[in-house]
């Protein structure tokens, strides 16, 4: 790639001691495709919740305003070409996060802004719902594309999604120009689908289901899905590539039997990855009879 060394991304989420989830997952993917990261973290905590009680530590709503304040005014802004957002450590630092990405927008009208909206998974929201509605009413809107899970996306959208036709209406709903749906509904046994619409597609990445997989997976797609997309691939092939890899890492983790993804033994799955994926296109809305 030959432009990605001036293209800074910057990176907000959670960081763990040990393990590669949050930014570990997302700083690791970036820095390894050539993208130097400013990495903010919104809470640090020794290992994954998952693991077992560890101490949760927290900063000060003024104090993490205060560093959104800094990096608004930082004399090196101009290096940065989008940002990503994950886990947050309170309700109020997706609003200073709002701020900060409205003042890049307002300077670099090209920034793309990837929201990960980390608030649940099928048991439902895993963090307060004044987060999660900050989330969805302050940051989704703000939204080049977002990556939310399907149960994500039915607690945003208020509505089951037991079809991929209903996810496809949830995420128009919702607005972001492009939306990248983890867990959607497989077209095949045994699988677990990516689901990437557009204003002109709808793509369905599936590749294999695996037991037990290790925490981090979000994290990673969503970076590298972002890292393509920067890198000027087309949405098919930046689905393809960012879903092949996490597989790929995924099931060399799992061959290991380890409790946490291995990214630094697996760099050459988030430059090169081998593993096929099956990609198909679905009907998107837009080619609808009576829609124009």
């Amino acid at each position: 790639m030959s432009d990605c060394s001036a293209s800074a991304v910057i990176a907000i989420s959670s960081h763990v001691v040990r393990g590669s989830v949050g930014n570990r997952a997302v700083v690791f993917a970036l820095e390894s495709l050539g993208f130097p990261v400013w990495a903010m973290p919104t809470v640090v905590l020794p290992w994954h919740p998952g693991h077992g009680p560890s101490t949760r530590m927290t900063f000060n709503d003024d104090v993490f305003e205060s560093a959104i304040d800094d990096l608004i005014a930082a004399p090196w802004l101009g290096e940065v070409k989008a940002v990503i957002t994950g886990y947050f450590g309170s309700p109020r630092q997706p609003l200073a996060v709002a701020r900060l990405v409205s003042a890049l927008k307002e300077r670099n009208p090209d920034l793309v802004y990837l929201c990960d909206p980390v608030i649940g998974d099928l048991g439902g929201l895993y963090v307060p719902e004044a987060m999660a509605k900050a989330i969805r009413d302050h940051l989704i809107p703000l939204a080049d594309i977002a990556t939310p899970n399907r149960y994500e996306l039915a607690w945003m959208a208020g509505a089951p999604l037991e079809t991929n036709s209903a996810i496809i209406d949830a995420a128009l709903s919702l607005g972001p120009a492009r939306m990248a749906v983890t867990s959607a509904v497989p077209m095949m046994a045994g699988s677990i689908g990516n689901l990437l619409l557009s204003n002109r597609n709808a793509l369905l990445a599936e590749h294999r289901s695996m037991d037990g997989a290790p925490n981090g997976l979000g994290d990673l797609f969503s970076a590298l899905l972002l890292a393509r997309l920067l890198e000027k691939h087309d949405e098919e092939k930046a689905l393809q590539l960012a879903t092949a890899s996490v597989y790929e890492i995924l099931a060399r983790s799992m061959k290991r039997q380890s409790d946490e993804l291995t990214l630094e033994q697996d760099q050459s799955s988030l430059k090169t990855p081998m593993a096929l994926v099956q990609l198909r296109r679905l009907l998107h809305p837009a080619s609808k009879p009576g829609r124009l």
